[in-house]
């Protein structure tokens, strides 16, 4: 899935679109997507001046995303003439972070919906840089507006 293919399921645009590119997809059930981290990102400025560290509240935003495809995918052709509910980061649990990512790395993103319902979905995520896992928990997402 390109970023063109992306946008269709996602609203989320520059700066804030965080997955490059979808490498496996599984509809509704999940995706592995790729962030390529570069010192351009805006949020380097100061974060950290000379100590460059991505926020880890945007690699759980980059795993989210790639939850909010694992969930939307279930959706036939999406767009803004259908009823299509957008997929919204209810909730964050046992999210943990075990090393930095820093400009130049490449996460991998892994997500995988446990339990889907209606409106709701149980989704377990990973990122990883070179094999190493960086992040991994539970978010909830919910279909919203």
């Amino acid at each position: 899935m390109n970023i063109e293919e992306i946008m269709r399921y996602l609203p989320h645009r520059y700066p804030f679109l965080m997955i490059d590119r979808v490498v496996r997809l599984d509809p509704g059930k999940a995706a592995t997507a790729i962030k390529n981290v570069t010192i351009d990102e805006p949020f380097f400025q100061g974060h950290f001046p000379g100590h460059p560290i991505m926020p880890g509240v945007l690699i759980a935003e980059a795993l989210a995303q790639t939850g909010g495809l694992a969930f939307a995918s279930a959706e036939e052709n999406p767009n803004e003439e259908t009823q299509f509910k957008l997929p919204i980061l209810a909730k964050i649990e046992e999210m943990r972070f075990r090393s930095a990512v820093s400009p130049g790395d490449q996460l991998l993103l892994h997500a995988q919906v446990l339990r889907a319902y209606q409106s709701l979905a149980i989704v377990k995520v990973e990122a990883k840089v070179n094999d190493s896992t960086v992040a991994h928990g539970k978010i909830v997402l919910a279909k919203g507006p």
